[in-house]
């Protein structure tokens, strides 16, 4: 009996993509591995971002610096005539 644990962030998780992630996961498996559907179990956990980290700062904190630079090559951008 296969066992997969996924862990992603809660933003943009809908149930509709939680579904389709469990579905392929399983079909995967079949395919690949040749395992029986009916006995391959998927979980999801949904993280908040600020409890879960990359090079030593919060998913959260990250974000809002990548929104902030984006903004400001998007300013820069719109100055630079090539």
């Amino acid at each position: 009996m296969p066992y997969v644990n996924i862990r992603i962030t809660k933003d943009g998780a809908t149930a509709k993509k939680k579904e389709q992630l469990i579905k392929g996961v399983t079909d995967l498996l079949r395919d690949v591995m040749g395992k029986d559907p009916a006995t391959t179990v998927v979980i999801i956990d949904e993280v908040d971002t600020g409890n879960w980290g990359i090079g030593g700062e919060t998913v959260t904190k990250r974000r809002k610096k990548e929104k902030k630079t984006a903004a400001l090559n998007g300013i820069s951008k719109g100055w630079n005539y090539e």
